[in-house]
Formats: C-alpha cells, structure tokens, sequence
C-alpha cells in the first residue's frame, strides 16, 4: 500500500511541475511574442523618424539654394545697375 501511495504521490508531484513549466513556457513565448511586435513597431517609428528627417533636410537645402540663387540673381543685378551707371555717367 505504501508503494502505491508513494507512486500516487510521485506522479502527482511530476505533473504538478509539468503545469508549471507548461505555464512557464506559456508566460516565454507571450513575452518573446510582446518583445518582437515592441521591437517591430519600434523600427517602424524609427523608419518614419529618419524619413522626415531626410524629407525636412531636403527641404532646408531646397529653400537655401534658392536663397542663394535669389541672392545671386539681386548682386547681379545690383552690379549690372552700378556698370550701368558708371558707363552713362559723364567724365
């Protein structure tokens, strides 16, 4: 009788810690599941970050060209306005 018991009694413990780890493996690929998409959504946002970024530095070297070629195109025609001036002007 003792035999049984004690077999009863083992197998009950074994299955016991069975649940746990299938609880334990459970909790595992939840968490590494959670980790994944975290780390999916977060390259996603990083994507988009470096996006605009590059867009917003496009757009900044853009605007500056056309500042300089704006600035160019107003010195030049100061100075054609000057040698102008300079031509009609009497000695």
């Amino acid at each position: 009788m003792r035999k049984i018991a004690l077999i009863a009694l083992t197998a009950g413990a074994a299955l016991s810690l069975a649940a746990c780890s299938e609880k334990t493996q459970d909790a595992a690929e939840t968490t590494a599941t959670s980790a994944a998409n975290d780390t999916q959504a977060n390259m996603e946002a990083a994507g988009t970050a470096v996006g605009d970024a590059a867009h917003d530095a496009g757009t900044a070297m853009g605007d500056a060209a056309n500042d300089a070629a704006h600035g160019a195109a107003v010195a030049a025609d100061n100075a054609a306005t000057e040698v102008h001036k300079e031509a009609n002007e009497p000695n």
